[in-house]
């Protein structure tokens, strides 16, 4: 039976009861005097109840399904119509025996029998008094049990404590029924009506919303007046209850309303807008906030967002500011705002990783495993910002790749190279048409996550335009100071990049804002040797382009004499995009071949090398000669280092100075000051001044297509003038670099691994370089300063001694 606030009256509701049924009146002082007076039978067929507990006087209707009960209440019913109820102990079980019953029930009248539509037995009881079950008589066809009356004990007329309790249980029964809604007013004239005390409490304990188990106690209990208290206990604690439900139902009813309300101006809303427009984008707000629900974000960029939200939800679709600030939410909701990827702390599986992809480059790869370490010791770490520094080719970009798969993290990159609008790097703001966010923020939401491996690529090639200054845009983004606001002008809220490890790549430095080459960790990434080079081609490169060309390894034996061969004859670089180009021109012949089902020899050879590639290129190497004024130099280039011959000659004139070779002005400085310096000092070297007054000295450096400036070429300069005007030719296998001063002083200059490879390349066997270089040398491999000796000077005069030899060229004609 179904139960509804603390007093369960649909009991009596006239759905149980056909409309002619006459109404059963409530129990009066007389009427229990008179069921008191009333013999208890010896024995009783026993009724057990499911769910439901009754108590003396009270009237319940009872719906019987079972087979035994429909034919105890039919012979009852054609009797005395007397029959015993019990409570049963387990409510599941379907046909209780002896053992299942409560042992203390009620005697009940039956006062009516109705035959239900649906094929059920209702019978209208009322409860007269109760009894103890002493002794089973039988089981069958229903259980009838001997049976003995259970006695009540009221207490004295004058015990004012008990009519206290009375007049409470009356009080609250009323405040009960007067604040919950599912009871009917009526009932409080039903408990006003009750006079005896008795049956106040058996009413008020029938209908109470608690469990069978409770009643049953209070069934059970025999003093009155302590099932008097019992019940008023009961009668609080769900009048407490009462109060809390009617406060909540008050405030949610609140709430609903004003849901309600927003509902229907929403959908005034939805409907003006479909008017208007013909589209709705009730959808597209519905579904953007049920996916702001598993973002994490902060408080600030949580506000912000509902903010926008509302604004897109007023707007009509069909204007041109609705799209932007779609994608503008979109973007929020797209971002990784507080998703990180796990870093992988595993450090030797770390440096495979980088052995494997890199051959060389061990300051870098001691860089990534030191960060790694610190990061594993301390958990959280503001990511570095690198820049790896080096010629073309030699790998910068495509070690980004490795350091993320190192690190256990997403890649990312963005090439700056001819970057001019700061708007590219900051993005736009979305007031205009077709704004869009800037290039970090746009790979960061397609990486999916806060810190990944961000690889700026080109930094040293950004321009700067009307339209702003794209390297100042960067300062922001790579000062690990500040940074974790970063602010684009799209996004409009601060986006924390401090998680992002940003590698930089730049083959220049001399070009990249000082402030910006200020915030970076510079890691010069130098080219190779020819060692180098040639395992470089044997574990990357020739698989490599073996798998991309379709072929199999046994198709082809490409061996280290023809690879150095392909690196001596026709590439001139530091790195090896080049060598990966002629690489892959061999490989398409063979490709060729097995396509044309032609004969052809696996192994390459030297002559098919250059069958292939055609002749090798001349490239600059040392030359033997016998003529005073040439000297080799060693040079920086954009593409690694590489040697250079200063060439100077004597002719009659006035003594002027002419320099030719696409020299740039410092050069050219370089050339005056090594005159100078050689007229102020001429007779240390034992000229005749009449040589600077008779003739023209006339200053060339070949290949004069090619650009060429810096001051690294002085002492070069110098020295070659010196044996023009001495005639003493230089020594064999002799290169040089460093800048001179008007006082005779040599400088330091940069690029030394390069110019050092580029002397190993060129076959160079003694160098002359600058004493504060010592440090430079000190930081290079051993393997690649083998069969080099390296002399440090610090004065112009200990260059000429080393390099100028003793004897005069032969027919000198210039004394």
């Amino acid at each position: 039976m179904a139960k509804s606030g603390l007093f369960n009256l649909d009991n009596l509701s006239s759905q149980n009861i056909d409309e002619d049924a006459e109404l059963i009146p409530l129990m009066t002082s007389e009427d229990e005097e008179e069921i008191n007076r009333e013999d208890l039978p010896d024995d009783l067929p026993i009724l057990p109840l499911k769910n439901t507990v009754l108590f003396p006087g009270v009237v319940i209707p009872i719906t019987a399904g079972r087979d035994k009960s429909i034919k105890l209440i039919n012979d009852a019913n054609n009797g005395n119509k007397t029959i015993g109820v019990v409570a049963q102990t387990n409510d599941d079980e379907e046909h209780p025996s002896y053992a299942g019953i409560h042992k203390v029930g009620v005697v009940a009248r039956i006062l009516r029998v109705l035959k239900m539509p649906d094929g059920n037995t209702t019978v209208i009881i009322q409860g007269k008094k109760r009894f103890k079950i002493t002794e089973l008589v039988s089981d069958q066809p229903y259980l009838k049990c001997k049976v003995e009356e259970f006695e009540e004990l009221k207490p004295e007329s004058d015990d004012n404590e008990f009519e206290t309790i009375i007049d409470s249980v009356k009080d609250l029964s009323l405040r009960i029924i007067k604040d919950s809604p599912n009871i009917p007013s009526e009932a409080s004239f039903a408990i006003k009506n009750i006079e005896s005390s008795s049956f106040l409490i058996n009413f008020v304990s029938s209908n109470m919303n608690v469990d069978v188990e409770d009643k049953q106690k209070l069934l059970e209990t025999s003093d009155l007046k302590e099932r008097a208290l019992s019940t008023l206990k009961y009668m609080n604690l769900e009048f407490q209850k009462l109060e809390l439900k009617n406060d909540i139902q008050s405030k949610v009813q609140n709430d609903m309303s004003q849901q309600q309300r927003e509902y229907f101006l929403h959908q005034q809303m939805k409907t003006i807008q479909e008017e208007l427009g013909g589209v709705s984008s009730e959808g597209e707000v519905d579904d953007m906030r049920e996916r702001a629900k598993a973002k994490e974000w902060k408080e600030t960029v949580e506000t912000h967002f509902n903010k926008e939200l509302g604004k897109l939800q007023k707007m009509n679709p069909q204007v041109a500011e609705y799209s932007i600030q779609r994608n503008y939410l979109d973007l929020f909701l797209d971002l990784p705002w507080d998703h990180y990827s796990d870093d992988i702390f595993d450090l030797k599986r770390a440096q495979k990783v980088l052995d494997r992809d890199h051959y060389g480059l061990e300051d870098v790869k001691r860089r990534i495993i030191e960060y790694l370490a610190v990061l594993k010791l301390r958990k959280d770490m503001k990511s570095p910002i690198l820049c790896l520094y080096g010629p073309p080719g030699v790998g910068k970009t495509s070690l980004g790749k490795s350091i993320a798969e190192a690190l256990g993290r997403k890649y990312a990159r963005v090439s700056l190279g001819g970057l001019r609008d700061e708007a590219e790097v900051r993005g736009h703001r979305k007031t205009y048409i077709g704004a869009m966010p800037g290039r970090i923020i746009q790979s960061l939401k397609k990486a999916g996550t806060g810190n990944p491996v961000f690889v700026l690529d080109e930094i040293d090639k950004i321009g700067n335009s009307h339209q702003g200054d794209p390297s100042s845009a960067l300062l922001e983004v790579l000062d690990p100071e500040q940074n974790n606001d970063f602010h684009d002008n799209f996004l409009e809220v601060g986006y924390d990049l401090s998680k992002v490890m940003f590698v930089a790549t730049a083959n220049n430095l001399a070009t990249i804002h000082p402030a910006l080459r200020d915030r970076m960790e510079i890691i010069n990434v130098s080219g190779y040797t020819v060692e180098e080079k040639i395992e470089i081609a044997k574990r990357h490169l020739v698989p490599k382009q073996i798998s991309e060309h379709g072929i199999k390894k046994e198709d082809i034996k490409l061996g280290k004499q023809q690879l150095e061969k392909i690196i001596e004859g026709y590439t001139r670089e530091s790195g090896v995009r080049n060598l990966e180009k002629q690489v892959a021109k061999v490989i398409r012949n063979i490709a060729k071949n097995i396509a044309m089902e032609e004969d052809y020899d696996v192994k390459v050879s030297d002559g098919a090398v250059e069958k292939i590639l055609g002749p090798s290129r001349p490239r600059n190497s040392y030359e033997n000669n016998d003529v005073a004024g040439v000297v080799t130099g060693l040079a920086w280039t954009s593409v690694g280092g590489e040697i250079l011959f200063i060439e100077s000659i004597l002719s009659k004139g006035k003594g002027n100075l002419s320099i030719t070779g696409n020299l740039g002005k410092v050069m050219k400085e370089s050339a005056t000051i090594a005159m100078e310096y050689i007229k102020s000092n001429a007779e240390k070297f034992d000229l005749n001044t009449d040589i600077f007054t008779n003739y023209n000295v006339h200053i060339h450096v070949p290949e004069g297509a090619t650009p060429k400036d810096g001051p690294s070429a002085g002492v070069t300069m110098l020295t070659s003038l010196v044996s023009l005007f001495t005639q003493r030719k230089i020594k064999k296998n002799l290169a040089m670099t460093g800048e001179i001063t008007l006082r005779g002083k040599i400088l330091p200059v940069g690029g030394i691994k390069e110019k050092i490879l580029a002397a190993k390349r060129a076959k160079i066997k003694e160098i002359i370089l600058c004493e504060d270089n010592r440090k430079d040398i000190e930081e290079i491999k051993e393997d690649y300063l083998k069969g080099l000796k390296i002399n440090y000077v610090s004065e112009m005069h200990e260059v000429l001694d080393l390099a100028l030899l003793k004897q005069k060229v032969k027919d000198a004609k210039i004394l």
